[in-house]
């Protein structure tokens, strides 16, 4: 089956950087990037879990695949200059909230002052390049209102990771104003915004599902803290539509440039840990759970939701996938992982199929 066409269109042949590619998310867009007929070069610190869906797809063999810490702010300016990439993607984090808690100072210094040298890295080799730096639904300062955050929100956070995602908007703002604003700048930015991203293959600590798999797989009931805390669930390949159709617009729109996009799942599709756990079960026998709040647990959101109404306006953009779909694609995954962890970059590839064919059938702008 034929990649979507308008994809395609955007990013056969081209050059395209993704930082922290070996990660959840960077791995499942390199996938679909490779398929896409792109060139790809990654850019990451290391391998950051085992198992790891990076090195289950086999794929470090068909990309430049580099080791590089975007803390380093030099050695980044010269692999920037070196590739010369049509396109970035910029995804490397330190993605945690719990581990921000016990690691403050990295947290802020790989998230914000990395987001700093990657926007000055662009400024200095100044080529023709739409980059799109993606951040977090963290970044909002979150009051658990009942209804989602928009682009226009204030921004900020509590804990260290929600306060670096803020910080780090700020720095992507100041740096558009700055160097990038002008209708004829050769660097485009926008912003991406999404969160609780589940699908298969992610094995991060301190996260729902891989917390289940691991518990599931050895056996054991999973242990959870908050059963009630709500969610705007979405599978991985739900905001990676949204950042490869906004960064072909972006190439094409200086107009976009500067604007950030929230990319979530349709506010009726919010659910709570508890119902995430019950319906993954369904795909793990003999699946259970205890509520189980550590002594001296952190404070850690109840209640998070997105307004995506500017994605569809502006981009036309919508999600895909129901909240039964979403389970279902993670479930089957690790299900067949499992099983046979061999098949683990086929069963990948088959999901970005039949993600597309959804999509084509959906009538969703980038599959058409």
């Amino acid at each position: 089956m034929n990649p979507p066409p308008k994809l395609a269109a955007a990013f056969a042949g081209k050059t395209v950087m993704v930082l922290g590619h070996t990660g959840f998310k960077g791995s499942w867009l390199v996938a679909w990037l490779n398929r896409l007929g792109a060139r790809i070069a990654g850019v990451a610190i290391d391998v950051p879990t085992q198992p790891s869906h990076f090195e289950a797809l086999g794929i470090a063999g068909r990309m430049d695949d580099r080791r590089l810490d975007i803390r380093d702010g030099k050695q980044l300016a010269a692999l920037v200059a070196e590739v010369r990439p049509h396109f970035v993607f910029h995804l490397a984090a330190q993605a945690l909230v719990r581990k921000s808690y016990r690691s403050p100072l990295e947290t802020f210094e790989v998230n914000t002052l990395g987001i700093a040298n990657v926007l000055e890295a662009l400024r200095l080799a100044a080529h023709p390049c739409a980059a799109v730096m993606i951040t977090s639904d963290k970044c909002y300062d979150n009051v658990e209102w009942l209804w989602g955050y928009r682009e226009t929100d204030r921004l900020g956070g509590k804990d260290p990771y929600s306060g670096s995602k803020g910080a780090a908007e700020l720095v992507i703002r100041s740096y558009f104003a700055s160097y990038f604003s002008a209708v004829d700048s050769p660097v485009r930015i926008a912003v991406g915004r999404a969160g609780n991203v589940i699908g298969g293959g992610d094995w991060a600590e301190d996260r729902i599902v891989p917390d289940c798999i691991r518990a599931w797989a050895g056996g054991s009931p999973v242990e959870i803290r908050n059963p009630s805390a709500t969610r705007p669930w979405q599978h991985v390949l739900e905001p990676l539509s949204g950042y490869l159709w906004l960064a072909a617009r972006l190439a094409a729109d200086s107009g976009l440039g500067g604007e950030p996009f929230n990319f979530g799942p349709a506010a009726a599709e919010d659910r709570s840990v508890s119902d995430v756990i019950e319906a993954l079960a369904g795909y793990w026998p003999g699946a259970s759970y205890a509520v189980n709040p550590p002594p001296g647990a952190v404070s850690e959101a109840g209640l998070l939701k997105l307004n995506c109404d500017k994605a569809a306006a502006r981009l036309a953009w919508k999600p895909t996938l129901d909240f039964a779909e979403t389970i279902e694609f993670t479930g089957d995954w690790y299900r067949g992982y499992y099983l046979e962890p061999s098949t683990a970059a086929s069963r990948s590839l088959q999901q970005i199929e039949r993600y597309e064919s959804l999509g084509r059938e959906r009538g969703v702008v980038w599959a058409g």
